[in-house]
């Protein structure tokens, strides 16, 4: 199973500034990888949502465990 690292970003007048990222170490596909991403990033922030602190979240490949 490979790993994924997913990065969340906040869009200011269209440019991205990063907020945080998550790694996956395990998922089935990256679909997974995302929703388990997202999440966690909910939890960490203590929010419901993840929407409430980020407007995206990119999925990267192989994005290591840190």
């Amino acid at each position: 199973m490979p790993n994924y690292r997913v990065e969340f970003a906040k869009e200011i007048l269209g440019v991205p500034f990063p907020v945080g990222s998550v790694a996956i170490v395990r998922a089935r596909d990256p679909m997974r990888a995302l929703r388990a991403a997202e999440l966690r990033f909910a939890r960490h922030h203590g929010v419901e949502d993840w929407r409430e602190r980020a407007d995206r979240a990119e999925i990267i490949a192989g994005g290591g465990t840190n």
